[in-house]
């Protein structure tokens, strides 16, 4: 599978939706609003909750 998005940009993306509701972004919403941003961070990461709880800490 070919990426279009690095690692950073992955957790950025999460972290910015994070902060714009205020809390951490739902699955099922971002695979709806965002799917160039679950398949990447699912590539990336284990699990969507796995790539949430890096953003936090990147």
């Amino acid at each position: 599978m070919e990426t279009s998005m690095s690692v950073e940009e992955v957790l950025t993306g999460i972290s910015e939706l994070r902060e714009k509701d205020g809390q951490p972004p739902r699955k099922k919403q971002v695979k709806k609003s965002n799917p160039e941003l679950m398949k990447n961070a699912l590539y990336y990461f284990p699990s969507w909750e796995n790539a949430v709880e890096q953003s936090i800490g990147s």
